[in-house]
């Protein structure tokens, strides 16, 4: 199969309608490619706190309504990075969107878990309660976003529900990119599954992002990866090496559940 990451750069100088332009051409332009994926919140900026209340949309809205239509016209699937959701009934939250090559949105993710400890994401979107999976014929994706790369308890679900691929977009910071590509592997060898973890470029919301978008084998092996700049990182690989190597090194197996609470001595 095919892959193409996208990796956007945000800033506060475009004007998120301009982006949501140039996105959707970028997308267009993967013709072939049986997977096109995009950045975490790239039509406002991950790190533009102050602007995600204005910029919140519903899942039919103006962003949903470009990707939908891009997806359609590649035939590939879209994960289309992620959205400020506007809850009708309930607050704002990071919302990844996941289109089927018909353009049909049959995925939605809300992220779990949020960054910002006392401000940010964590004060100001509601947490996703959710494990997503879905099986896009060529392989089963998990989604996750960003953040979630730090809890490998959520990645360990998702390969409990099946998934071969793990799709993870982002708005990572240049000042722990050596984070992001440890974590990215260490996601891949645990769950044996491939990671294709895409990023944001630029610098938003006065943060420097890392670029550094990544995708990475089952074995930890990184089969290509982004420099810091706005790129498109395209890789071919074969799913079906998630299997096989569960099945040559078959770990998971010998996992063992419910251990007790240490002993206090």
């Amino acid at each position: 199969m095919r892959a193409s990451l996208i990796q956007l750069a945000v800033s506060d100088a475009e004007p998120p309608a301009e982006r949501r332009a140039r996105a959707a051409a970028l997308v267009r332009a993967q013709e072939g490619a049986d997977l096109v994926v995009l950045p975490e919140l790239w039509p406002v900026g991950g790190f533009a706190y102050d602007a995600w209340s204005a910029a919140a949309e519903p899942l039919d809205g103006p962003t949903a309504e470009a990707m939908a239509a891009a997806a359609k016209a590649v035939g590939c699937w879209l994960h289309a990075g992620s959205i400020v959701e506007r809850d009708p009934d309930g607050p704002i939250y990071n919302t990844s969107l996941l289109f089927a090559p018909d353009g049909e949105l049959v995925r939605t993710y809300r992220k779990i878990h949020r960054f910002g400890f006392d401000s940010g994401e964590a004060v100001a979107m509601g947490a996703g309660q959710e494990i997503v999976t879905a099986d896009a014929g060529f392989a089963v994706l998990g989604l996750a976003t960003c953040y979630d790369l730090r809890f490998p308890e959520l990645f360990r679900a998702l390969l409990d529900g099946g998934a071969e691929l793990l799709v993870v977009p982002a708005a990572w910071p240049a000042r722990r990119a050596e984070h992001w590509n440890l974590l990215a592997r260490a996601r891949a060898v645990e769950e044996q599954a491939f990671v294709l973890a895409c990023n944001t470029a630029g610098t938003h919301g006065g943060v420097e992002q890392a670029g550094r978008s990544i995708v990475v084998d089952p074995w930890g092996r990184v089969l290509a990866e982004a420099g810091p700049d706005e790129q498109v990182l395209t890789v071919e690989f074969d799913p079906a090496e998630a299997a096989k190597s569960r099945a040559e090194f078959p770990v998971h197996r010998d996992r063992l559940l419910g251990i007790p609470a240490p002993v206090q001595r």
